[in-house]
């Protein structure tokens, strides 16, 4: 089996170790005996997404993501058309902020999104720092033939990150935040929602890598590609995740014993 991922802009957008999300999924899915094919997409290439199984793109500064716009929006109908023919997407902080409507700067710049996400962002007055927990069991649907999956039955659906954004996320009807915050700022500094989903495709502030700490999510990820190019009913080996769970619950120590931090 092989699944193939393509990885937006690898060079201006990734922050805070983004890229380990994408080593993360590699790994998991070699160490299964599954092939990974990475497409690195950068500004200027003329990509079909057709052949996409998992859209990623990480967060960069707002520099970055000024001189990346312009393409991503020449890009944008394909990778919508992706989306919407259940392509799988992670997309973090800046790009999270570009897959939505727009994204105005401080500076009152407005970056046109690809409209993805029923989302817009408009960036605030201070920086929202810190280790977030949040808990995804409310709006994680066990859709597309994965409720029988151990890897997920035996998860709490928890995940932890680290957020470090001046933007402040609004999602509008269209779309289920990814979680409901246990510990951090969220979406728009007041600690209720994080991040969000729209069929496949998802969005998050949370750096860290994610993936790393939060195996079963990385896993979900790589059922719903598996799915997009083989059909329903795949499954996974099982893997020895103790590395990865002392990872996942030191970071929960950490942020459950630390001041909480919402505005």
């Amino acid at each position: 089996m092989k699944i193939s991922l393509y990885h937006l802009y690898p060079e201006a957008m990734n922050l805070y170790g983004d890229y380990g999300n994408v080593l993360s999924i590699i790994k998991r899915c070699n160490w299964r005996g599954i092939n990974v094919e990475v497409v690195n997409v950068r500004k200027g290439d003329d990509v079909d997404f057709s052949s996409a199984d998992i859209i990623f793109m990480g967060g960069g500064q707002d520099r970055s993501q000024q001189v990346i716009a312009e393409d991503l929006l020449a890009k944008g109908q394909r990778i919508k058309d992706a989306i919407e023919g259940g392509t799988c997407a992670l997309t973090i902080c800046g790009a999270y902020q570009l897959f939505g409507y727009y994204f105005k700067t401080k500076d009152g710049i407005e970056l046109p999104g690809i409209g993805i996400f029923d989302a817009y962002t408009v960036a605030g007055d201070r920086r929202l720092i810190g280790n977030v927990l949040i808990d995804c069991s409310e709006f994680m649907p066990r859709a597309n033939g994965l409720q029988q999956s151990k890897l997920l039955v035996k998860s709490n659906l928890e995940l932890v990150g680290f957020e470090n954004h001046s933007g402040k996320t609004y999602l509008g009807k269209e779309v289920f935040p990814l979680g409901r915050v246990v510990r951090g700022y969220g979406n728009d500094g007041l600690g209720r929602w994080e991040g969000c989903r729209y069929l496949n495709a998802f969005g998050t502030y949370l750096h860290g890598p994610l993936l790393s700490k939060n195996p079963w999510f990385t896993d979900y990820l790589i059922l719903l590609a598996l799915n997009h190019r083989y059909g329903k009913g795949i499954s996974l080996a099982e893997l020895d995740d103790s590395i990865e769970q002392s990872a996942f619950n030191s970071a929960k120590k950490r942020i459950e014993t630390a001041k909480t931090t919402h505005l």
